[in-house]
């Protein structure tokens, strides 16, 4: 094994163990798996003749899925409701050996569902069942009260921390500025305890003194205005993020084009050509980008060796139809093949 590979290895040998705190947005992503094999008589559209349900983790479920797929020990916070599809999320959790302390029932809305159904391994159609936080109907004060008193309690337990924002109630301004806090009094930094924060767009003014922002190409387009057609572009847009956002660094996924990672006052800026070798489906891969590079942060890797490790775990996942954790044994061979 060459030098690259060893360390590369090491890295991921040394995720094991590594305590992480996920803070976001979980939801339940449910499988209709079927065959088609006519046009519906009633409508233009295909009759699926279901062969099985499956019901996996979604949103930051899927980042702790991940992680937990490398070895980190993890715990989640955010919300769930009070039904049988919150239920089913707990207890996927449960069979992972995550830590839900910090999981809240909200009962005021319902868990959020993802239903796809996909005949000969193609998406015919996505079904969403969502409540988020509204101006008529917003979280209730009390509850965010409660979630950001357990993560201040706990930050300190862990050795990254991970804000895996899909909008659906778990990441407020009160969670923001909170983080901001700590990270202001030294408890959250780039070289001790990293705070890695996936963005959403509904929230990008919410976003301050992260350790590395992870958006992909288009939100990182609209955050700073730069159309990225090129590493160059990519890299001014990066900056342009870091400055806003006041971060540390940027990491911002290109889909086929890899990644880009940007450190401030560092340069040139790092280009990670994609891994992938064959493309089924995108769905989870930037929730795999997050979760492996900050599990390798956590575990003192650097930027580069980080990045390559979630660039590798990326196109693993991409050649998986839906949204699959990374597999391991699949990262390892792959790593054996460089």
């Amino acid at each position: 094994m060459n030098a690259r590979k060893e360390i590369l290895s090491d890295a991921l040998q040394r995720m094991q163990g590594v305590p992480v705190l996920v803070i976001g947005d979980v939801m339940l992503d449910r499988y209709i798996w079927g065959i088609v094999d006519r046009i519906s008589a009633e409508a233009p559209v295909p009759v699926v003749k279901v062969k099985r349900i499956e019901e996996r983790l979604g949103g930051a479920g899927n980042v702790i899925h991940n992680l937990r797929n490398v070895g980190a020990e993890v715990s989640i916070c955010g919300y769930v409701g009070n039904d049988d599809e919150g239920t089913k999320v707990l207890s996927l959790f449960r069979d992972l050996k995550v830590n839900t302390d910090g999981v809240m029932v909200d009962s005021a809305r319902p868990t959020t569902v993802k239903t796809r159904v996909i005949a000969h391994q193609q998406q015919v159609v996505r079904i969403d069942r969502e409540d988020p936080p509204s101006e008529e109907c917003p979280l209730d004060t009390s509850l965010d009260e409660q979630l950001c008193e357990h993560i201040s309690k706990q930050l300190q337990k862990y050795r990254v921390i991970v804000v895996s924002d899909y909008a659906k109630g778990a990441i407020t301004e009160r969670i923001m500025n909170m983080l901001e806090g700590a990270s202001k009094d030294n408890k959250i930094s780039l070289a001790e305890r990293p705070l890695v924060v996936d963005p959403h767009p509904e929230h990008y003014h919410l976003y301050r003194c992260m350790s590395v922002g992870k958006p992909n190409r288009k939100e990182a387009e609209a955050v700073s205005g730069v159309r990225i057609k090129s590493p160059e572009s990519a890299g001014r847009a990066a900056e342009i993020l870091i400055d806003k956002w006041k971060a540390d660094a940027m990491l911002i996924s290109l889909g086929e084009d890899g990644l880009l990672i940007a450190r401030r006052s560092v340069k040139p800026h790092l280009v990670l050509p994609t891994q992938a070798r064959e493309v089924s489906d995108v769905s989870g891969a930037g929730d795999t980008v997050t979760a492996i590079f900050a599990a390798a942060l956590g575990a003192g890797a650097g930027h580069e060796i980080a990045g390559e490790l979630a660039n590798i775990a990326a196109g693993v996942v991409v050649s998986e139809v839906g949204t699959t954790p990374v597999d391991l044994a699949k990262m390892k061979r792959q790593i054996a093949r460089l």
